[in-house]
């Protein structure tokens, strides 16, 4: 019988970009890893690197198969709004383009809270803090 933990929230399992220049990558993501604590796993042999279930490799790496991920939009969940800002000033530093200074987007929900930076590889990478809310349970066991 097989126990796993599914966490609210959590519809992804991980995601893979392919970028053109790992190194500009890794210090990018390495940058905003640091500031939501999360080590990052580096493979270099293998042209690629990983954190929790987010990697990002080589095009001519085995994954890969020698195509580049299109652009796209995705969001890292922040403990609060000091960990949002946080986020996308290191981001900058390690060279994103602001695309959204950290700020409230009510339009989204109340208490949304949040920044934008394009990354090296022209995607949107968002930071987000919710707002504060009370959580049932932090997951839920299933077993089959």
């Amino acid at each position: 019988m097989e126990t796993q933990e599914l966490y609210r929230g959590r519809l992804i399992d991980h995601i893979q970009l392919v970028v053109k220049d790992l190194d500009a990558s890794r210090r990018f993501y390495g940058a905003i890893f640091d500031v939501l604590g999360i080590p990052v796993i580096d493979v270099e042999d293998a042209g690629f690197f990983w954190a929790d279930e987010f990697v990002v490799s080589r095009k001519d790496s085995a994954a890969a198969q020698g195509t580049l991920t299109g652009k796209s939009h995705f969001a890292f969940q922040a403990r609060d709004r000091a960990m949002v800002d946080a986020i996308h000033k290191a981001a900058l530093a390690a060279g994103g383009k602001d695309n959204g200074a950290p700020g409230l987007r009510e339009n989204y929900h109340p208490g949304y809270y949040a920044a934008f930076v394009i990354d090296p590889d022209g995607n949107n990478v968002e930071a987000v803090f919710h707002g504060e809310a009370k959580r049932s349970a932090a997951a839920v066991r299933i077993e089959f």
